[in-house]
């Protein structure tokens, strides 16, 4: 499990607030016991902050005999510190660009129109999630 969580760099969150699920695929870097990730304001930060309780699942799918699933429980928490946050940016960064099918891809793609968005029009959030309890499956024909 340990393994499939740091090999990949996309999962899915599952958040639950006022009575709705949501389920969003976020791109993330692991570092036991927390998986770091960062977006724009919207409707997954909100719910994470007014109920921080939320599932993390990660799988790696070859072929329909021969996939593999993480799914982890945890805590949703926002990082407030400018030096930690500007720290795991550059970590999120370093990991998440070298798999950019365009090396001009931005790591912001898939939350700001623009580029220029950084850094100025919009309030980027990090924040991890501390993985509390995790379960695996597999499947290999």
């Amino acid at each position: 499990m340990e393994t499939l969580l740091q090999q990949q760099v996309t999962g899915h969150i599952g958040c639950h607030a006022d009575g709705v699920t949501y389920i969003v695929p976020v791109n993330y870097v692991y570092s036991a016991p927390y998986v770091y990730c960062h977006s724009a304001k919207g409707k997954k930060i909100e719910m994470m902050r007014r109920n921080p309780n939320v599932c993390f699942q990660v799988d790696e799918i070859r072929s329909i005999f021969n996939w593999q699933s993480v799914v982890a429980w945890g805590i949703f928490e926002e990082v407030t510190d400018v030096e930690e946050s500007e720290r795991l940016m550059q970590g999120l960064i370093h990991r998440i660009m070298p798999l950019a099918n365009d090396p001009g891809d931005h790591p912001s793609h898939g939350i700001t129109e623009n580029d220029y968005d950084i850094g100025n029009g919009v309030d980027l959030i990090i924040y991890k999630i501390h993985l509390e309890k995790m379960t695996g499956r597999f499947e290999h024909h």
